[in-house]
């Protein structure tokens, strides 16, 4: 079974007429494992999100976020299929690991 890890690996701000240090990037990763015939195997996706600067929203203090307040916000922001659709990309990763697809040969010509 894959187990799927999202961390949040650096953030970009701006500052805005009301707020210091709004969030508007932040990069991510996606890692999967997989622990197949005694090995782990494992993949990682790398992306960015951005966000709007949004007046009159609620604003979290820079100094208050956390990892899990801002991979909520990118996997919000993704939606429930570009969620899987990335999760599915890490996978085949550690599918093709675990089972290298086959590369046909260039075999000489009969003749």
């Amino acid at each position: 079974m894959k187990n799927y890890t999202w961390t949040v690996t650096n953030l970009y701000t701006l500052d805005t007429q009301t707020e210091t240090d709004y969030v508007v990037n932040a990069l991510y990763d996606v890692v999967g494992e997989e622990t197949s015939g005694g090995k782990t195997y494992t993949a990682t996706l790398t992306d960015t999100a951005t966000f709007e600067v949004i007046q009159g929203e609620s604003f979290i203090p820079y100094a208050d976020l956390t990892d899990e307040i801002v991979v909520g916000w990118v996997k919000d922001q993704l939606g429930a299929d570009g969620v899987s659709n990335l999760e599915a990309s890490v996978g085949g990763m550690i599918d093709s690991q675990i089972t290298p697809p086959v590369s046909p040969e260039n075999t000489p010509l009969p003749w």
